[in-house]
């Protein structure tokens, strides 16, 4: 089973994160990671995190694999982001990051529901998410610009 690591963006791996990339036919289904850091500098709400294999964990220059950011706000912990860099993806790094990010959100004691969102046309995503014990929530959208979105909760129990 595949086991990550998650780091904190710092001015160390800052490059490297905003080098990763995802194929050409994914990138209509997930912001840049250079915009994700500028959203999470102006709102500390946000919460990036590299994503290293933690078979790497002891290597003095281990590769991020990826980066995941969420949110705490208003009880929710809401995951906005999930990218795993195009050459590391179908080894697992998407579900082991999502399950650590999950547990992570567990031990905040405000947080009641965990959330998530992916562009409706992101079939991978939607299975992923689902298999995790995600299923869809009726949620307000926030403006035009999610209106392609698809929102989950965790289901109590779950993961």
């Amino acid at each position: 089973m595949t086991t990550v690591s998650l780091r904190p963006i710092t001015q160390t791996n800052f490059h490297e994160c905003i080098s990763l990339k995802v194929a050409d036919n994914q990138k209509k289904f997930v912001a840049t990671n250079v915009q994700s850091l500028a959203e999470a500098f102006v709102n500390p709400t946000y919460h990036p995190f590299g994503v290293y294999d933690s078979e790497a964990h002891y290597q003095s220059n281990p590769s991020m694999v990826g980066f995941i950011m969420y949110e705490l706000t208003d009880a929710v912990g809401f995951i906005l982001r999930l990218m795993i860099g195009e050459k590391f993806q179908r080894k697992g790094y998407g579900r082991a990051a999502t399950i650590e990010v999950i547990r992570r959100l567990k031990l905040h004691p405000e947080v009641e529901r965990i959330a998530t969102s992916h562009v409706r046309e992101n079939e991978a995503a939607a299975r992923l998410y689902e298999s995790l014990g995600f299923v869809d929530w009726e949620h307000e959208l926030r403006g035009d610009e999610y209106s392609g979105e698809r929102y989950l909760i965790l289901e109590k129990g779950s993961s």
